[in-house]
Order: C-alpha cells, then structure tokens, then sequence
C-alpha cells in the first residue's frame, strides 16, 4: 500500500514551506512517527514525521523545494509491497542538487576526492551570525549525508561551547535587497545641503505574515480593548521565595506565565464566548483549552500552542512555556505546537510595556495584553501603601462577546492571580 507524505499544516497563517534537508534517502526503511525530513516555514523550522513504517519508495520535492501546505511530497511504500519491489536508491533530493546554490568548506570528510565538503546556506549563514571561520567549522562533527554539517550540528557544537545564545554575531555582510539606497543632496532654505539616507528592506518572510495577518484581522474583527487591573504582590513575593528552589528542582526559571496561562483557562471555563470563534452564522464555543502565547523573535511575533493548558499543573506549564520558547526562538517547532490555538496571550510588559491594545489572533475571539509589573502607590483600607501593580489588556471581537462579558472575565483572571496558593492545588 502506498502512503502519502502530505506537506503539514503549521498554523493558521502557514500557506507552504521549503524543504530544508531530508534525513532519509529514496529505498531505506523507515518508522513510523521517525523524522524523515526538516520544512522551513515563515515561522519555524520544523520536522516532518513519518505517517507510517516502511520503505521511502520516491522523493517528490528536492531540497530547496518550496510547497503548498497540504501538497504531496513524498511516497511511502508499505514493507510487504516494497519487498516484492526493490526501489533504487539515491540521495535525497539529488534531482535538484545540481540546480540549487549550494556553498562548500574545507571541512569534515573528503568528498569525492575533492577534500571539501558541502554546507547548506543556512548553516553558513550560523557559522556568519556566531563569527565562525573554516578552521573552527573542522571541529564540527556532521551527521549529514557524506558528513555535512547541518544546521543542528553547528546549534549543538555552539551549545557545547555555551555560545549559542551568546555570541557575538559577526557584522552582516551587504545584501543588494538591504543596501541603503545612495544618499542624495538637496539644498534646504537657510542651512546647508542635507544626506538623507533610506534602508530598503523587502516586506518577506515572518514579517509578511504577520503584516498579512494583522490586516485580515482587524478588517474581519471589530476590536474593542478593555482593562484590569491586578494587584500582583503576593504572587511576586511568592515567585522570590521559591525561583531559585524551582529552577534547580526543574530545571527551567520559574516566571509569571505559568500562573498567568493556568488564570487564563480557568477563567474561559467560567466564560467560555471568549474562547470561540465565529464561521459564517454560527458561534462555535470550545470546550478544549489550547493557550497561544506570544514569543518574540528575531524575525518576529511566532505564537506556539499550550495544549489543553487547564489540564496542567504550574510546574507541568512552566516547563511546557520555556519548551516552546525555546523552540520558537530556534525556529525548531513541531507542526502540533503552532496549531489549533483557543486563545492567545502577549507580552509586552516584558519589554516594559505599561498598556496596549493587543489584534485578536483570527479566527479566536479574544487576545490578551500582560503588561509591566510596577511598584506603585495604592490605596488600601483608606492607607497609602506600595503594591506590585499589573495591567490586563483584553481585545475581543464584539462581534462573539459584550463589554460586560470581558469585564467579568478579566475579574475572574485578577481573582485566581491574587490568589496564586489557590492555583497550586
């Protein structure tokens, strides 16, 4: 029986997505569920699952190869057929090897007598990024076809060396679509000719969808921003007493987004218009709990989902969170962890944002601001006292929920955050 290999879906705004390398070659046997292939999206990089065991009978899209979300790119023959048909073997994407910019080095194992070995764009653009010269490359062990190096070899080396969220990166080289346009002189009344330079920088990539997907939302959404605010300090004391206690015990820090997410889902429980979406006439409310939240890139804005995050404890969530993130911020996202999302969370208080009035994520009904925790001076019990104080901005779609709805659902949030033991039972 032949089986597809179908070009994943990887969130809503994901359209296609390039094939960066295939670790397995046309006739080798494969597992269900093993990693055949690396896609790079706008997104992430992510890795493409076998469906089923057998044997890769026939590549359809090469390395370098950019496709549909849902397009057929590979054939899987079942063990018992493909026994009684032998299929040849061959590298993977060598039908399109010829025709794609491929860069070499002087590294790993010699290649067909040439003494150097072939590397992917990406991974010379790592070796740029973390200022890494042919020398030093000679250190990285390749577990790709012939020994290449591959962008996870170099991610791995650099880790090893404590470099890989560190290093400087070396200066960029000049790329003609980044090349600020020629200065220009104009004379000015009263003053002296003036250089104004302008960087072009082409609208591409994450960045476009973004763009694209902002725009289809607030054109779709009519947006409405309303705003809580949370008296934080008993969670604040409560995360000084015990970061440094979580942080050996689990390995990962022990931030205010665990308690901020499991709020959040026990709040759409109580509320649950703010956890739906509306298709054509109907309002279809959600009964599972998938949080978005908000990662800021180098690229941009990349949004992975918590899956069934009220099911979660705060240590369940807090490692989950700092998976994703990391994750995010490598680019290497499964296609599950980018999908499906119920409700999304952003951000910007870890910038220092103090308000704002965050797209609602389409088709969801509702977004959530979380702004700076600051010390400042409220009153309690008619006293002046010094509190550790947070802003919630909600938008929503006006469309699925009322103003009255969002306010008690912010309260609901307020209520479980200023009791943050409550959230540990």
């Amino acid at each position: 029986m032949s089986i597809k290999v179908l070009m994943p879906h990887m969130g809503e705004s994901v359209v296609e997505g390039k094939i960066l390398r295939w670790l397995k070659r046309e006739g080798e046997t494969v597992q269900r569920d093993e990693t055949i292939a690396e896609v790079e999206t706008d997104k992430a990089d992510v890795e493409i699952p076998a469906p089923r065991a057998g044997v890769l009978a026939k590549i359809l899209a090469g390395e370098g190869a950019t496709v549909e979300v849902g397009a057929e790119i590979a054939v899987i023959e079942e063990e018992a057929r493909a026994a009684a048909k032998p299929v040849e073997a061959r590298p993977a994407g060598a039908e399109r090897e010829a025709e794609e910019e491929v860069e070499e080095a002087g590294v790993g194992p010699a290649r067909h007598g040439e003494g150097r070995q072939k590397i992917t764009p990406v991974v010379a653009k790592l070796m740029e990024r973390h200022g890494l010269g042919i020398e030093e490359l000679r250190a990285v062990e390749g577990t790709g076809l012939g020994g290449r190096v591959t962008k996870q070899d170099l991610l791995t080396y650099l880790d090893r060396r404590g470099e890989a969220g560190t290093a400087a990166p070396a200066p960029p080289r000049a790329e003609p679509a980044r090349r600020p346009a020629p200065a220009r002189e104009r004379e000015v009344e009263g003053a002296e000719a003036l250089e104004e330079a302008i960087e072009e920088i082409p609208l591409k990539g994450l960045r476009k969808a973004i763009a694209e997907h902002m725009v289809l939302s607030k054109r779709t959404a009519p947006h409405v921003t309303t705003v809580a605010e949370v008296d934080m300090t008993t969670l604040v004391e409560f995360r000084t007493r015990h970061k440094a206690r979580f942080q050996a015990e689990e390995g990962v820090p022990l931030t205010f987004m665990p308690f901020i997410v499991r709020a959040v889902a026990e709040a759409l429980k109580a509320f649950p218009h703010l956890n739906a979406s509306l298709e054509g006439e109907k309002i279809l409310l959600r009964r599972h709990y998938h949080i978005g939240v908000a990662v800021a890139t180098e690229a941009g804005l990349v949004v992975p989902v918590i899956r069934h995050a009220d099911r979660l404890s705060i240590r369940e969530l807090a490692k989950a969170l700092h998976r994703v993130g990391e994750g995010a911020r490598a680019r290497k996202l499964a296609p599950k962890e980018l999908e499906g999302g119920t409700f999304t969370i952003t951000n910007p208080g870890v910038f220092g944002g103090i308000l704002s009035t965050p797209i609602i994520h389409q088709p969801q009904a509702a977004i959530l601001g979380v702004q700076a925790i600051r010390k400042l001076p409220v009153v309690r019990d008619d006293q002046i006292v010094i509190r550790s104080m947070m802003y919630l901005c909600l938008s929503y779609d006006h469309r699925i929920v009322d103003g009255a709805t969002s306010v008690q659902f912010l309260q609901e949030v307020r209520r479980h955050l200023e009791d943050p033991l409550g959230m540990l039972i």
